[in-house]
């Protein structure tokens, strides 16, 4: 069975970081690409990063250069690193795959449950 797992939320001052997992199981992450999602309470989700198979990585222009996405092929596992934290960034983060980055949203698949990122002081 296809199944993502997020983890690794929480509540976090601004300014700090968090590390996000997302474990993957019943398939290889390595041949899709897999991206991390957000939606903040009345807002509509968003794209936040992305990693393809080749390894290249895409970033929503608000977390460019504070969060990184990368990959663990033994582990079987996609992280977000998120540092320097705003409140902006509070939301539930949700991973999901699809066949490439390029994809629309709505054809990313096997949604996790997500995990809370709180950003407050």
């Amino acid at each position: 069975q296809v199944q993502l797992v997020e983890s690794g939320g929480g509540l976090v001052q601004p300014g700090g970081s968090l590390r996000l997992s997302c474990a993957a199981s019943g398939f290889t992450l390595d041949y899709y690409g897999i991206g991390w999602f957000r939606q903040a309470p009345g807002k509509g989700r968003e794209g936040v990063a992305c990693i393809n198979s080749d390894g290249s990585t895409y970033y929503v222009n608000s977390v460019d250069g504070r969060f990184t996405i990368f990959r663990d092929t033994a582990r079987n596992t996609v992280y977000l690193q998120m540092n320097s934290l705003k409140p902006e960034d509070t939301a539930v983060y949700y991973c999901a795959t699809g066949e490439t980055c390029q994809v629309a949203q709505s054809d990313f698949g096997s949604w996790g449950q997500g995990t809370q990122v709180t950003v407050s002081s």
